[in-house]
């Protein structure tokens, strides 16, 4: 006869069911943590801050461009509404500025060796933010950059510091060649660590008035004479000059930095032009080469897109140098100058239209050089002069 077993005691019951308790909780636990994290919109941000996508750096270079263009001056006299930035700056003209850096970063890294470090971006954030001239200005950019120090290091102070040191290491700024083979991934690679967001400066802590603060002498346009200038609104753009220069530099306060402007399709270099700010172009004409030549070729430039269009030769005026130019609201004016003989005629240029018409020479002043004019909202007004007649 078997015996029978006997019946577990009410102890082992108690054991067997706490650890299987035990087993469910610690299960239950494990696959709440494992959806969470599946289901939480941050789990993946590490991640994140260490890459930037393509599109994403194009984003926030339109969040840049939107700062600078809300400061760019719309000239009070222009018949027509200041456009978006969409009608003055288009996708891909954007997406060719990001382009641009991120080659530029790339063969800093695979041609010479030297790559963008996350310190020498800390210390760019730093001076910016130490120097700038436009502390408002720079908290907007900072704003529209969500104050991320990694995305303000990424994209604010990267091309800054990538176009400055392509002006100052000599090896670099000879030998560069654009490399098509160049390429820049979708998704490239940022340089993570942990940044630290500057203070910047109150502007009542830097600037004082009838007081002067030098300007950045960093990648700061060659030395020159009788270059023009123009105040955008957000930059101060000066081009030309003796002897013969066709170069340039954007200086732009807010984050007290120098931009070459392009040399593409710009104008003959030249000294004693004239140039004037449109609303969203800088139009210079006229000048000589400094050896006799005159010209009647100008330029428009976008600082936007930094990019150079001829304007017209049809029914401009005579060659001449020692002129002067004003902006009347859609048009630029240029009266006077010297050529051999000394001019009472000009010209009015309206950039929309890329046409010439002459001004009339009925009671003109006799004609002159290096004289002064300025618009009144309905006239312009020339005085004074160099005629040794």
């Amino acid at each position: 006869m078997k015996k029978k077993a006997a019946a577990p005691s009410a102890f082992f019951q108690r054991r067997v069911l706490f650890t299987l308790l035990l087993c469910i909780t610690a299960a239950a636990s494990l696959l709440s943590g494992t959806m969470l994290a599946f289901f939480r919109p941050q789990a993946s941000t590490k991640v994140s801050q260490e890459t930037l996508t393509f599109a994403q750096r194009v984003s926030y270079q339109r969040a840049i461009e939107e700062v600078y263009w809300r400061h760019r001056i719309w000239p009070k006299g222009r018949p027509d509404s200041k456009p978006s930035l969409d009608a003055v700056m288009s996708q891909a003209q954007l997406q060719r500025k990001v382009r641009d850096y991120l080659q530029n970063s790339q063969v800093f890294e695979n041609y010479w060796q030297r790559p963008i470090t996350a310190e020498q971006l800390q210390a760019e954030m730093d001076r910016m933010a130490e120097h700038t001239k436009q502390p408002d200005v720079l908290r907007e950019l900072f704003e529209a950059l969500g104050n991320d120090p990694f995305v303000i290091a990424e994209c604010l102070a990267r091309p800054l510091l990538v176009e400055r040191t392509f002006a100052t290491v000599p090896s670099v700024k000879k030998s560069w060649v654009a490399k098509p083979e160049t390429k820049v991934s979708r998704t490239m690679a940022a340089v993570s660590a942990n940044y630290t967001l500057p203070v910047i400066a109150n502007p009542s802590g830097t600037c004082t008035d009838d007081n002067w603060t030098p300007t950045s002498a960093t990648n700061v346009p060659d030395a020159r004479e009788f270059p023009t200038v123009v105040w955008t609104g957000s930059e101060m753009i000066v081009w030309g000059g003796y002897p013969e220069l066709n170069t340039g530099g954007r200086y732009d306060p807010s984050t007290d930095s120098w931009t070459a402007t392009s040399t593409a399709n710009a104008p003959a270099g030249r000294e004693l032009h004239t140039a004037v700010w449109s609303g969203s172009e800088m139009i210079v004409w006229g000048g000589d080469n400094g050896s006799g030549i005159y010209f009647n070729t100008g330029g428009r430039y976008n600082p936007s897109t930094d990019s150079w269009t001829a304007t017209s030769l049809s029914n401009a005026p005579d060659r001449r140098d020692g002129h002067t130019a004003v902006w009347n609201g859609s048009e630029m004016i240029v009266w006077g100058g010297y050529n051999g003989d000394f001019l009472n005629s000009g010209g009015r240029y309206n950039p929309s239209t890329d046409t010439w018409g002459a001004t009339n020479a009925t009671s003109a002043p006799e004609g002159r050089r290096y004289h002064t004019a300025v618009w009144t909202g309905k006239e312009m007004i020339v005085w004074a002069a160099e005629n040794p007649i």
